[in-house]
């Protein structure tokens, strides 16, 4: 079984790499993403499916085609099942403007899978970099 450092640290991995079918094998299917504000994907995403298709997939298509963002991850705690994992991500907005942010989650690991995720990122800069039109 592996670890739950070991689990959020391949997700993140997975990310980076583009890696779908890691990314989706890295949850749990009843998981649970919370996503802080008052943004269009501020929310608890609830289940697998709407964490990989409809948060993770529609941030992605907020990106220009060429501008996906590199994510590096730059720190982790773990104690117990909850791991504290902080990244990077660097790219082209959809609407031409630069993303470069920091993030933050908190994750909650069960044999292996993540189940859920607290984000915290400074979302008034996720909505004036990929929400704004203007």
């Amino acid at each position: 079984m592996t670890d739950p450092r070991t689990a959020v640290v391949r997700y993140v991995t997975a990310v980076a790499e583009g890696d779908l079918d890691a990314v989706v094998a890295a949850f749990a299917p009843d998981a649970t993403w919370e996503y802080p504000g008052d943004l269009p994907i501020s929310r608890t995403w609830q289940g697998r499916d709407a964490i990989v298709d409809d948060f993770l997939g529609g941030v992605g298509r907020l990106f220009a085609p060429d501008g996906a963002p590199v994510v590096a991850l730059t720190s982790v705690i773990a104690e117990g099942d909850r791991v504290v994992a902080e990244w990077t991500a660097k790219g082209a907005a959809a609407n031409g403007r630069t993303y470069d942010n920091v993030c933050l989650g908190i994750f909650t690991v069960r044999d292996g899978l993540i189940i859920s995720v607290r984000e915290y990122t400074d979302t008034q800069y996720v909505g004036r970099s990929l929400f704004a039109t203007e």
